[in-house]
């Protein structure tokens, strides 16, 4: 196997995650991290957030910069930038952002409490 595919397989099993996932996600909305930040938001410890960034670091996910006696943890987006542009820019790009904006309307509409109106008539041809 290349090493492309190796990179790319340890990103997808680094992501499969949703704890992962998660730590990824509190990077995106706050970049630089430490780990006592990280483990803070999502109440984990130490260790289990360690071996978890562990994982992400060795898929290229995440960038540690050391600041003093601090480890900065930052996301880096260019492997889920890569895997989009390999797969994902071969499809129709506004198809699925239809079916995307479809999707959210009609989950709003579902966890809406207003009543939906309901048509009083019909045409029949």
């Amino acid at each position: 196997m290349s090493s492309e595919g190796k990179d790319v397989d340890s990103v997808f099993k680094a992501m499969a995650d949703p704890t992962r996932r998660l730590l990824l996600d509190r990077l995106r909305e706050h970049n630089g991290q430490t780990l006592r930040e990280l483990c803070e938001r999502l109440d984990m410890k130490r260790q289990s957030a360690t071996q978890h960034l562990d994982v992400l670091e060795q898929a290229n996910l995440v960038i540690v910069v050391r600041r003093g006696r601090e480890r900065l943890h930052y996301l880096n987006p260019t492997p889920i930038h890569e895997i989009e542009q390999r797969w994902m820019a071969e499809f129709d790009k506004p198809r699925l952002r239809t079916i995307g904006a479809i999707k959210t309307q009609a989950e709003e509409s579902a966890m809406s409490t207003e009543p939906v109106p309901v048509p009083s008539y019909v045409y029949v041809t």
